[in-house]
Order: C-alpha cells, then sequence, then structure tokens
C-alpha cells in the first residue's frame, strides 16, 4: 500500500502546508489521518479531500488498536498521515511520529525549513536519524526556500552525508497564494485550493514521493475491543459548526451499535426526536459563538429529552449542559455555571479516577461547582486532581474527550446500554 506521515522539528514548520497541497492533489484516493488527539486538522483535512480524517493516538488506544484502527480505515489507494509538533514530540507520553509511524510502519517525509541555511540542515537531519535508529525517516522536502541554487546547496549535502534519504524538491518562501489569502484560505475556495496544491508542489518529485510512500503496514489480525452486539435503541448526534470536536471513528462505532442513528444540527435549531434514546453532544464553540441565541427549539428538545432519558456530552456539549457561562445563557440542565479564563485550564492528556485516558482542552472554568464524578489527573496523582465531570440522573457531561470503541464497557451506563 502507499502510505506516508509528514512530520519536521516542530510546529510551523510546513505540515500542514505539504499535507493540504497533497491532500488536494491525490483527493480522489486519499485517506487522511491525524497523529494525536487533535480536532481541527482533521476537520481541515476532510474540507479539502471530502474523505473524514482520522485520529491515531497511541496514548488514548493500545498499539494494536491503533493498527486495527489505521487497517480499518485505510480504505484508499493512498493514506497520508499529519504528525503533531516535532517528530519525536511526544514520546514521553506515548504518542508521537516516530511511535505512530514505527508501529505502523509508515514511512516518514520531513518537511524542513531551509531559510537563511544550508549545511546545518544536514547536521539537524542527523540529530533526528541519530536520536532514534529506528526511525521511519525516508526522505525530505525542504521549504521556505528562495531559488533553486539554495535549493541544489542544502541538497548536495544531504547526498554526501547520506545514502538512505531522498531529497524530493523543495517549496518556495512566500508563495503568491498564502500572501493573497492573508490569514488563510477559504476552504470553500477551490481554485485558491488547487492553485495553492500547484504552488507546493511545484518544484517536488511525485514520482519519488509515491516511491518512497511505499509501506510494509500489514492488516491487523482479530478485533483488539469489546465487543457489542447491535442495540435496539436510537442515538441522535448533533454535529455542526458549534459542535463539531468529535472523533470520526467515534460516530462510525455508535452507528455499529445503534439500530438507530439520527444526525442533527443544533445550529440549524433542529430539534432531538422524541422517540431517540440518547443525545451525544460533542465539544466544539458553544462558548464563543452568538448562535446559542437561534437554538431554541433544539434547547427545548433537549430539556424535554434530559428528564427521562441520556445525554453523553464532552467539553462544549457539557457547557452547553450547564445555566451559563458567563453571561450566555445556556440549558439549564446541570446545575452548574462557567466562566471563561484567560489561561488555559487543561491541555494535554488526562487520566480519569474511572480508568479512562482522554485529552482535555478548556479555557473555562467551573464557578462553585457541585462534587463531580469522575477526578482528572495528569499524572495519576488523583490526590491533587481536580473533577471534571458531573452528573445528575441520566445526564453526564465531560471535560475530557475520549475515544470511544475501547471505553465503551466503563462508558455504557451513561449512554444507556
Amino acid at each position: 500500500m502507499n502510505a506516508i506521515c509528514i512530520s519536521a522539528i516542530a510546529s510551523n514548520q510546513g505540515k500542514t502546508l505539504l499535507t493540504t497541497a497533497l491532500l488536494w492533489h491525490f483527493k480522489e484516493s486519499v485517506r487522511p489521518f491525524k497523529i494525536g488527539p487533535d480536532f481541527i486538522d482533521p476537520q481541515f483535512h476532510e474540507s479539502i479531500c471530502q474523505t473524514p480524517s482520522v485520529n491515531l493516538d497511541s496514548f488514548l488506544m493500545n498499539e494494536s488498536q491503533v493498527e486495527w484502527l489505521f487497517s480499518k480505515y485505510s480504505n484508499k489507494k493512498f493514506s497520508i498521515l499529519e504528525g503533531v509538533m516535532g517528530f519525536y514530540d511526544g514520546l514521553d507520553k506515548g504518542c508521537s511520529a516516530y511511535q505512530v509511524s514505527k508501529l505502523l510502519e509508515v514511512p516518514t517525509i520531513l518537511v524542513l525549513d531551509g531559510s537563511g541555511s544550508y549545511i546545518t540542515i544536514s547536521a539537524v537531519l542527523k540529530g533526528l536519524k541519530t536520536y532514534k535508529s529506528d526511525n521511519t525517516i525516508k526522505a525530505v522536502v525542504l521549504n521556505k526556500l528562495s531559488s533553486k541554487m539554495h535549493f541544489e546547496l542544502i541538497k548536495k549535502q544531504i547526498l554526501e552525508d547520506f545514502d538512505d534519504i531522498e531529497v524530493l524538491g523543495w517549496i518556495e518562501k512566500n508563495l503568491p497564494t498564502l500572501k493573497s489569502t492573508h490569514l488563510g484560505l477559504d476552504l470553500s475556495e477551490t481554485k485558491k485550493l488547487e492553485t495553492l496544491s500547484n504552488e507546493v508542489l511545484k518544484h517536488i518529485d511525485l514520482k519519488k514521493l509515491k516511491a518512497v510512500s511505499i509501506s510494509n503496514s500489514s492488516t491487523c489480525k482479530g478485533y483488539p475491543f469489546e465487543k457489542f452486539e447491535k442495540i435496539d435503541k436510537k442515538i441522535t448526534i448533533v454535529k455542526d459548526e458549534n459542535f463539531s470536536f468529535v472523533y470520526h471513528d467515534n460516530i462510525e462505532f455508535l452507528k455499529e451499535i445503534f439500530a438507530n442513528v439520527e444526525f442533527i444540527s443544533a445550529k440549524k435549531d433542529e430539534k432531538v426526536s422524541e422517540n431517540s434514546d440518547v443525545v451525544y453532544l460533542p465539544g466544539g464553540y458553544i462558548e464563543v459563538d452568538d448562535s446559542y441565541k437561534k437554538m431554541q427549539n433544539f434547547k427545548a428538545s433537549l430539556i424535554k429529552h434530559a428528564k427521562t432519558k441520556h445525554i453523553y456530552a464532552e467539553c462544549a456539549g457539557l457547557l452547553y449542559l450547564s445555566q451559563k457561562i458567563d453571561d450566555k445563557p445556556m440549558s439549564g440542565i446541570l446545575d452548574l455555571e462557567f466562566s471563561l479564563m484567560d489561561k488555559r485550564v487543561r491541555l494535554g492528556y488526562y487520566l480519569s479516577d474511572l480508568g479512562i485516558k482522554g485529552h482535555a482542552f478548556h479555557y473555562s472554568k467551573p464557578l462553585n461547582p457541585p462534587k463531580g464524578v469522575e477526578l482528572l489527573s495528569k499524572k495519576g496523582d488523583f490526590k491533587n486532581a481536580s473533577y471534571g465531570s458531573w452528573k445528575k440522573d441520566k445526564v453526564y457531561g465531560t471535560y475530557l474527550h475520549v475515544t470511544l470503541r475501547n471505553n465503551m464497557e466503563k462508558l455504557r451506563g451513561y449512554f444507556g446500554i
């Protein structure tokens, strides 16, 4: 199969730029993946190639589960994995581009910023290559170069120093399309995406890139999760611009285990069906978007649902269940009030005292909250941990973003199954 991991030495080096160009170029036959727990990049990926992007996270799931997930969704001719931060970043948490690409036997292409340097780029590459001898680095693309002469200088040095690295090409600095879009691309303007892809790939050898992308990744044997029979119940999944932070496999898993699945948009003020048994309310941007004012029918149907039935809500979903966020009234289902802080309250991987691994990222903080049902800790020290989940009757809201396929046995009560 053809698969590559796009990585770099850090964020803001050009990973997303190259990934965007390749996803557009191969859009008819590509499956995007994102290493780590990020929600923004997968939405970006899907907007470009119209194929859902799948998170691969070896902290949230064990190795055999990540292998299974990759095998399940690698159903296109080409799989492109975008790394997280720098190539080795996340190594201490068990989830880095290095670890995931090594686990899946996917070759890595490094995007290296060559501006203001030439021989030193090869020294940086040597450091990355020798830090872990079993790395998957097979090729480089040089970013932010001013000329072909600059590229040839760096290429010459890399080829002298390495006999196992392909230099695939280079990306010009100050690309015209990026300059004209100022704050970023409007993904609805497909002509600009096409232009950007052509600009980025102009000096990159795609034949060599495809040759490098030959992967030895094998099909995962067995199903490394608890098995659930189809449940004769209906679940409502709220999915729109407000409630958009949801792992793709969570949706697919819920479609597998619930007999009836409906999707509604709160932003369009669609109602929860009266015959729905459980509502899944994902994370997103509810606290910063004024569209909550337009969600009166949705709010009324959710409040009615909550009186006798189950709700599972994550992050922004939790906030929407509260009384209010600062001066913004929410649904009032849970007896909680929140305020937005100037600094992040939580960021990173967390463990819960229910035995669940997850990721949290939020600026909001509960004000004088009642005792919760779940403590969240970064290091597993629950003596100093703080509550991150609250429950009332059949309604459960949590700050923790989790993968459902490997945690449903622990969470099944919250989903009413």
